[in-house]
């Protein structure tokens, strides 16, 4: 065999190792014979030349190599060379015998079919970081050598890396430990369990990002305001990582405390921009925040920087409610605005964040029409609903990118069920008839609807209050409305001032002020919110008995 040849083969490294190890050899193991007198009479002050690659004897060099050196030859590869390094690390090797028998750590590492392939191909093949019998990790390289007689053989190099594979494992092993607290953290912030309103059924689902992503912060949320509303909230903060989870965490507890003052949409948006440049001027987040009102069968929203929503209309007419659409929380200096969408009984909203549609050379609105047709198909329970839509976008285990997906649907009562939810209004033209006229409009009312007599009572009285404090602090128009639904009465009265009452005490001495502290003691709950086109609702509500 001509090793000589096989020198010019090796990869550079070991090319390189060779030309060191061959300061050291002995001139009458060099080439062909001894050093030629001209070099002889050289001074002896003068380093001696570099020999030519041609002189190195390539056996002298793979016998010093730290590296683990196996030559095999033949379509069996039979093993014609193993250094030193790698007897010391596998023990001896027959030569002459087949790769097969002679060499098991190769076939245990599976390395076999690429020998073969080597051979086939003519060309180097490099496997990294394979863990051998011994404990070890090694990378092998497999380099195609051509024997003196014309035969062909493949010499293998394997070198020790166990220490960086074993700092490899420690660094993703701290990263998996990492992304498992992020995630914790994540989840821990989202809803247990969503708030269940009267006139909406909703689901939603959150799927962290794989395992070779971090943890981002996402986060949706619903929001019970009383009066028969709800708010429905989803966010997205750019980054990842356990600071993306917490700055997530400290917003969706401020989307709860603004929520509770009942502003506007495109208010709570303002709050929130400003409280996000406080927290992390360097993050930015985009939100949607929307309102629903039954009686209205309408979602009034605003957006910061939020992908669309969408909605499937009872005869299946998918809307994109694009505008209108602020930049993102936490850019400061913009004033958002609301819009609004249809959301009528039978109808169904999807709100989602970017995971969900947004993928590597594809254009984001590619990603939102193919949720348009996935969502024109999808019926059944909003759950359902939820899991098709999370399958139709191809959302698995290993997904890059986190996605929160929240979809609500206004379900069309009809039947036994229709009769548990009931509206009645009464418009009230002021004067002194007014009161009496609301008094007795709500106790034919409340006698239809077959309320037992005290909650018939306490209905009437809580009427009465409601209404005489819009007659005294109020201006026209008024408008005073019932609502059942099967889980409570709610009690509403509306006017075109726009100073909300608050519980007060009255003194001993006072004619007035007493009115919203009766609502507030027999009520289950009540409040006040200002209306889009100017002046206030005050409302309350009355818990119905289970049956």
């Amino acid at each position: 065999m001509n090793f000589t040849r096989w020198s010019a083969r090796l990869p550079g490294t070991q090319r390189r190792a060779a030309a060191r190890t061959e300061q050291a050899v002995s001139p009458d193991r060099r080439g062909e014979g001894s050093v030629p007198a001209a070099r002889a009479e050289q001074p002896t002050d003068e380093p001696p030349p570099v020999p030519a690659v041609d002189d190195l004897r390539v056996r002298e060099v793979l016998d010093r190599v730290p590296s683990l050196a196996a030559l095999v030859h033949g379509p069996d590869h039979r093993i014609a060379y193993v250094n030193d390094a790698y007897t010391t690390a596998f023990g001896t090797r027959p030569v002459g015998s087949p790769a097969r028998e002679a060499l098991p750590e190769l076939h245990a590492l599976g390395l076999l079919p690429l020998l073969d392939q080597v051979l086939r191909s003519g060309k180097p093949r490099t496997v990294k970081s394979r863990k051998a019998p011994d404990g070890r990790s090694y990378t092998f390289t497999c380099t195609p050598v051509t024997e003196g007689g014309g035969g062909r053989g493949v010499l293998v190099f394997a070198t020790d890396v166990t220490d960086h594979a074993e700092a490899a494992e420690r660094l993703r092993a701290s990263e998996r430990r990492q992304r498992e607290t992020a995630v914790t953290l994540q989840r821990s912030l989202l809803p247990q369990e969503l708030e269940q309103p009267d006139d909406l059924r909703i689901a939603a689902t959150y799927h962290p990002g794989g395992t070779e992503a971090a943890v981002g912060g996402d986060w949706y949320d619903v929001i019970t305001l009383g009066g028969g509303r709800t708010a429905l909230v989803i966010g997205d903060v750019m980054g990842r990582g356990v600071r993306a989870a917490a700055v997530m965490g400290q917003l969706r507890t401020a989307v709860r405390a603004y929520a509770r003052l009942d502003l506007p949409p495109h208010e709570v948006l303002q709050l929130l921009d400003g409280l996000a440049t406080e927290i992390d001027a360097n993050q930015i987040a985009t939100c949607v925040y929307a309102v629903h009102d039954p009686n209205e069968g309408r979602l009034v929203y605003s957006s910061a920087g939020h992908l669309p929503i969408l909605v499937r209309d009872e005869h299946g007419t998918v809307l994109r409610a694009d505008e209108p659409t602020g930049p993102p929380l936490g850019t400061g200096g913009w004033i958002h605005s609301s819009g609004s969408v249809p959301l009528g009984p039978g109808s169904t909203a999807v709100l989602y964040t970017d995971g969900l549609v947004e993928r590597r050379n594809e254009d984001l609105d590619e990603g939102i029409a193919a949720l348009e047709r996935a969502l024109a198909g999808a019926t059944g329970t909003p759950q359902v609903v939820c899991d098709r839509l999370v399958r139709s976008a191809g959302v698995t285990a290993d997904h890059d990118d986190d996605v929160a997906v929240l979809v609500l649907q206004h379900p069309a009562r009809t039947g036994p069920d229709g009769e548990l939810f009931r509206n009645a209004a009464l418009e009230l033209l002021g004067g002194v008839e007014a009161a009496p006229r609301a008094r007795a409009f709500a106790s034919g009312v409340l006698t239809s609807w077959r309320f037992p007599a005290d909650l018939h009572d306490l209905g009437v009285l809580a009427t009465s209050e409601l209404v005489a404090n819009s007659l005294q602090h109020g201006t026209p128009p008024m408008r005073l409305r019932l609502r059942r639904t099967d889980r409570r009465l709610i009690i509403e009265v509306t006017d075109g001032d726009d100073h909300l009452p608050r519980r007060r005490r009255a003194e001993p001495g006072d004619e007035s002020g007493r009115g919203i502290a009766i609502v507030a003691t027999i009520a289950s709950n009540w409040g006040c919110r200002r209306t889009p086109g100017g002046g206030k609702a005050v409302w309350c509500e009355f818990a119905l008995p289970r049956a």
